[in-house]
């Protein structure tokens, strides 16, 4: 059987990837250097000389920028949810989609912005209270979109049976604390994000289900 390989972009789709990139490494290390308030779409734009009218095209304003970084992480987590094996149990395939995914996210994190830059934007994420609102949002959208994701592969009516929705909410919670203890470390290698995340997973059951007294 012979496979086809999928058609190179064209050197348009090329350029208005690089502005796209262009735009969105300048507009982070502005927001990082300088807080997200006091950077303008202007500054942005003349950071990678072109117009405003050209940031507008790819950018529907600053927050939207701002996201930028954690929309491909997010979007990078759902696809991978989606491809897992059908065999794998929910909590199961939440975990390899995550821990499996660190290499080829990366990838895509790194072609825009170093790892130290990406967690000093999510500190201005969580510092700057309308980017934080627009963060939970989005969580909140995220955490429905893989619910759903869950329920089809398991052949469950999401709005009928809670266990998707309960099993994201977990998983969720889980990420969120381990981001917020990855930004605070001092290993800022993607490699150990994925290893703290790997350990914190490994907390849900006894969090749960066990004692946390000293003497059970």
């Amino acid at each position: 059987m012979e496979t086809t390989t999928p058609p190179r972009p064209g050197l348009r789709e090329m350029k208005k990837r690089r502005t796209h990139d262009e735009l969105l490494r300048a507009a982070v290390r502005l927001f990082t250097s300088q807080g997200y308030e006091r950077t303008t779409v202007d500054e942005i734009a003349e950071a990678v000389d072109v117009s405003q009218r050209t940031f507008f095209r790819y950018f529907a304003g600053k927050e939207e920028a701002a996201l930028a970084l954690e929309g491909i992480t997010v979007g990078h987590f759902v696809a991978g949810v989606r491809a897992r094996p059908a065999h794998e149990a929910p909590m199961e395939a939440l975990r390899q989609a995550v821990l499996e995914g660190w290499s080829s996210l990366s990838e895509a994190i790194e072609s825009i912005a170093s790892v130290e830059l990406y967690l000093r934007m999510y500190r201005v994420i969580e510092s700057t209270p309308v980017l934080l609102a627009a963060h939970l949002r989005r969580s909140a959208e995220t955490e429905e979109a893989i619910a759903r994701v869950l329920a089809e592969r398991e052949g469950l009516d999401v709005d009928a049976d809670p266990r998707p929705r309960l099993a994201v909410a977990v998983f969720g919670a889980v990420m969120r604390v381990t981001e917020r203890q990855w930004i605070t470390g001092e290993d800022y290698s993607l490699e150990g994000m994925r290893e703290l995340t790997s350990r914190y997973l490994d907390q849900v059951g006894p969090a749960l289900l066990g004692g946390w007294r000293a003497d059970t």
